[in-house]
């Protein structure tokens, strides 16, 4: 993740999983205030917001918006490899923000129960 920021909330680690509105909306406000967010989003097609919307040679202002203020690495989280990622990624973030349907963490190892064996905190 780079270098620190400044802010309220300076110093806080965010892992962001999810796409769309709900859950880049909150770690925006998160990142606006000065937390360091590492957004994971689907190799090749990346969060479906870069293609929502008002759209201009450089993509979409939805994702502008949203994304500001945030970093961004692909994994797949539908494969070992990339669950395996977000596992050891999640040991060094203070807070993780998702917004799937119901049970799809869990249904790729990536549950409540298995990321706080990763990180108690």
């Amino acid at each position: 993740m780079s270098e620190e920021s400044s802010g309220q909330l300076a110093g806080l680690r965010v892992l962001e999983l999810g796409s769309l509105i709900a859950g880049p909306f909150c770690t925006r406000q998160l990142a606006d205030m000065g937390a360091r967010v590492l957004k994971i989003e689907p190799p090749g097609t990346g969060d479906p917001l870069r293609n929502w919307s008002v759209l201009s040679d450089e993509g979409s202002l939805w994702s502008f918006v949203q994304s500001r203020n945030k970093e961004s690495i692909a994994i797949d989280l539908r494969s070992h490899i990339g669950q395996e990622l977000v596992r050891q990624l999640a040991e060094r973030v203070d807070v993780v923000v998702e917004n799937f349907r119901a049970g799809r963490l869990e249904s790729w190892g990536l549950g409540p129960d298995v990321l706080r064996k990763a990180n108690p905190r």
